[in-house]
């Protein structure tokens, strides 16, 4: 199946490009080597309206970011991609105190009760093996989320989203396609589109996202996508991760 859409018809209807799920490498977990401010110029350039920095296990929260996403006209959303209970989840919309209790999906119920609408989540990357995917159990939890996530990587045959496909029609959940970026070349060409809301604010994109009013761009990944990708899973990452370690001690 091939996701990727018209962006000219697209522009001429006034829609705006999203990505909620990137990291940088203020990243706890990963060991990246892009700052936030170089993901905001590259989407500025790109022509990005709003972004999500989502760090594993912690709440992005530099103000100057901020502050430069508003000069740039970027909405930047405070957000996180959490581990509960072994598998990932991605909050937008968040503060640190939001996430210091959540230790179980339960906890995760409790939150979205509090929150209502001014609270977004996404399963990420469900069924892909590698990382925290919640597979299966995304159907027991699936009150847990309010979007599923396209995952970047996929090619031919090769498409674990297809699964994920299926979760969403089935509980009627919106498909939100994501880079997931960890290197900034990955960044721009996997994205969510949806009409501009008035204001732009993440309660507005929020409505339209849960509405279904989106489009997805996901294209298939190249030859050279996959070599770079395993490159980067299974080469620099872990040396650069070991280098790390040995700087520290």
């Amino acid at each position: 199946m091939n996701m990727s859409m018209s962006m000219r018809n697209a522009e001429s209807d006034d829609w705006i490009k999203l990505d909620l799920h990137i990291h940088t490498f203020e990243d706890p977990k990963d060991k990246l080597d892009y700052s936030a401010h170089e993901l905001l110029a590259r989407a500025r350039r790109l022509g990005f309206s709003v972004l999500a920095i989502t760090l594993h296990d912690a709440v992005f929260g530099r103000p100057e970011v901020f502050a430069a996403a508003q000069r740039l006209k970027i909405l930047l959303i405070p957000a996180a991609e959490m581990r509960i209970q072994g598998a990932d989840i991605i909050l937008l919309n968040i503060n640190r105190e939001d996430v210091e209790g959540l230790r179980s999906f339960d906890d995760v119920r409790q939150l979205r009760e509090r929150r209502g609408q001014s609270l977004f989540t996404i399963a990420p990357h469900p069924f892909y093996l590698l990382g925290g995917s919640i597979g299966k159990r995304l159907l027991d939890e699936i009150d847990c989320f309010d979007a599923i996530e396209f995952c970047h990587f996929h090619k031919g045959f090769f498409n674990p989203n297809r699964p994920a496909m299926r979760v969403a029609e089935k509980f009627s959940k919106p498909l939100v396609a994501t880079s997931d970026a960890h290197r900034l070349s990955a960044f721009g060409r996997h994205y969510t589109i949806i009409p501009r809301p008035s204001p732009l604010t993440a309660e507005s994109i929020f409505a339209q996202l849960r509405a279904g009013r989106l489009r997805i761009n996901s294209p298939a990944a190249t030859f050279q996508d996959i070599i770079s990708t395993f490159y980067f899973v299974f080469i620099e990452h872990p040396l650069r991760s070991r280098f790390h370690h040995h700087e520290r001690h």
